[in-house]
């Protein structure tokens, strides 16, 4: 197949050079027909840039971080990339630019800005995540916009690490651009989380000395599961309301060394069995583990099902062809799993592995329009929440085979599932989390609006965070199955608390 040679010129301020533009040189550089040049155009500084470099060095201190994308580019990394004698026939410029034109050496070339809301490049970015907020990424080519997404990051809190997850989505953004995979804008523009002061070294101090006292007192982070039992199995749940229930939710307890997380309830016959990861603090791992319900709640503490020699968590568990099925997040693996019950619920062995070599959050499935429909993040290098990765097969067994247009979606406020994907009333809706104020600081709820071969969508129906009804700061996974539904997020667990004996575990 004979592939279309361009060449495309990233365009620069001089000394404005930054790691990730040479990381972008070096992706687009390895695209089929596509080879690259750095033009360097007049110089330009802000005094964002300026307070972010003293913010940096105090980052450094306080919390170990240190800038790779937004790093400084030497003259020496730059040489291999100037000088460029091909005529471009895209000019990018990641930082902006001054004109609508190229310039002299990309007369009647297209002209691509990359723009943080609204604002050229890392500045823009910087601008943005000083505020408060995760900033909408756009390529545009004058007035019309090319792609659009809204990378994050898990640590919203912490400049250097934010600006680096940004950066590396928005890497991201502008490859699957000049490959011609766009991605789809995201379904809404969630207003602005309340706006912080201007990045300042006084508040990065009093930031990292708030965080490492807490951690002195608490241990972090700790979760735990939200629980009700409905009247019936008609009964209006989450999906439906919109909203937490005005009943409010029980605690399933647990004993201050071990949280609970990720629940994932199952109906069998009347009965219902609810399966959580189970992490032990003094490990740093989870595993599996399962609890039965009856009419008044559970009976008895959650028992191990499930280990691994990696971190296991979000175990989506599913009726099929006859059998229970499990697929447990093994990421740290960098495998997707699938596991067959032996002995429902207790033991399971696993089948195949369908996927390899990525890194992939949060894996759920619906089987939807005659096939199997797989849902994940993929972490490219930045966020594990803000790419959302699709794969089909006719069994559930796979073979599965990546949606062409993969990441589908790029926004760290809608791409990570939170939940199995569900029909109803002839829609298909799927629980989301929403990362703009970090991870798991809310859900939302999705309707899928287009689910093909060629294209995904979806639109945004409400968002939930915790509050009255849901007390903490965290809201993360929710799911229903028969009579009991169930949610999670954050709570607090005093380092002093003395562990209760009755567990039960094996």
């Amino acid at each position: 197949m004979h592939v279309r040679s361009r060449h495309v010129q990233l365009r620069l301020p001089a000394g404005s050079a930054r790691r990730w533009h040479l990381d972008l040189a070096e992706r687009l550089s390895a695209l089929p027909g596509v080879s690259v040049s750095i033009a360097l155009a007049a110089p330009r500084r802000t005094g964002v840039e300026a307070s972010y470099q003293r913010v940096l060095g105090a980052e450094r201190l306080m919390h170990g971080v240190r800038p790779r994308l937004a790093a400084a580019a030497s003259d020496g990394d730059l040489a291999p990339w100037l000088g460029g004698t091909d005529r471009p026939t895209l000019v990018i410029a990641p930082e902006g630019s001054d004109s609508k034109e190229p310039g002299e050496s990309g007369e009647g070339s297209d002209l691509w800005q990359l723009t943080f809301d609204g604002h050229p490049g890392t500045t823009g970015a910087l601008a943005a995540l000083a505020e408060g907020r995760f900033p909408l990424t756009r390529l545009t080519r004058g007035e019309e916009r090319l792609a659009t997404g809204r990378p994050g990051s898990e640590r919203p809190g912490v400049l250097t690490a934010a600006l680096e997850d940004v950066l590396a989505g928005s890497l991201l953004l502008v490859e699957q651009a000049v490959a011609g995979r766009l991605p789809i804008p995201p379904a809404a523009e969630p207003s602005p989380r309340p706006a912080a002061p201007s990045p300042s070294v006084s508040r990065t101090v009093a930031f990292a000395g708030l965080h490492r006292a807490y951690r002195m007192a608490y241990r972090a982070p700790h979760w735990r599961v939200g629980w009700r039992l409905l009247g019936s199995e008609q009964s209006p749940d989450v999906l439906d309301l919109l909203d937490h229930p005005e009943t409010g939710w029980s605690t399933l307890p647990d004993d201050g060394v071990h949280f609970y997380a990720d629940p994932f309830p199952v109906a069998v016959g009347d009965q219902h069995v609810l399966f959580v990861e189970d992490f032990d603090h003094r490990l740093g791992r989870g595993v599996i583990s399962a609890v039965e319900f009856g009419d008044h709640g559970p009976l008895g503490r959650p028992r191990p099902v499930l280990r691994h020699n990696t971190h296991l968590s979000y175990p989506f568990v599913l009726r099929a062809e006859g059998e229970w099925w499990m697929i447990p997040e093994t990421s740290g693996a960098g495998t997707v799993e699938l596991y067959r019950a032996l002995d429902f619920p207790d033991r399971w062995q696993r089948e195949t592995i369908l996927l390899r070599d990525l890194t992939a959050s949060d894996v759920s499935v619906v089987h939807d329009q005659g096939r199997w429909w797989m849902f994940a993040t993929v972490r490219h290098g930045g966020s594990w929440s803000d790419a959302l990765h699709l794969w089909s097969a006719d069994r559930l067994t796979g073979p599965w085979r990546p949606h062409p247009g993969n990441p589908v979606l790029l926004d760290i406020t809608s791409a990570r599932p939170a939940g199995r994907p569900v029909r109803r009333d002839g829609r298909l809706l799927r629980p989301v989390q929403d990362g703009s104020a970090g991870y798991g600081g809310g859900l939302a709820i999705a309707e899928v609006t287009r689910l093909d071969d060629t294209g995904f969508d979806q639109r945004v129906l409400a968002r939930l965070g915790p509050g009255p009804l849901w007390p903490g700061s965290r809201l993360h996974t929710l799911n229903r199955a028969g009579r009991l539904e169930c949610i999670d997020g954050s709570a607090r667990s005093p380092r002093f608390r003395r562990p209760s004996t009755d567990r039960g575990r094996s």
